[in-house]
């Protein structure tokens, strides 16, 4: 049985929660679902530019599970853009800004995040 996972500490939420390529309509395009955590990592290696061990810590999380976070979601994003696919950012097991976590499986994991 695997671990359960650790909530993600995120700075912000997005601006916007939904993408998608300009002149099709919505019902002829598949959609991606990229989670807030994955968001987030894009955001703070891509964006902001940090070291993968200085966005982890951001996130409360090992530099490892940063990685596996981030390269899921530019296979997501690579995937969107290269297909023409819409791309939906919600989801995912995260805590916003250090507010009590609401995870209930593994208190002890979210802990830090208060």
């Amino acid at each position: 049985m695997p671990r359960p996972r650790c909530c993600r500490t995120v700075g912000s939420m997005p601006a916007s929660e939904y993408f998608k390529p300009r002149g099709i309509p919505l019902s002829d395009l598949k959609e991606i679902v990229l989670t807030i955590d994955e968001f987030e990592a894009v955001k703070l290696a891509d964006y902001e530019q940090l070291y993968q061990e200085d966005a982890a810590n951001r996130m409360k999380i090992s530099r490892q599970t940063f990685g596996r976070i981030i390269d899921a979601a530019h296979q997501k994003l690579a995937d969107a853009l290269i297909h023409g696919k819409a791309l939906k950012i919600e989801g995912g097991q995260y805590v916003l800004n250090k507010k009590p976590c609401k995870h209930r499986r593994n208190q002890s994991c979210c802990k830090a995040n208060q």
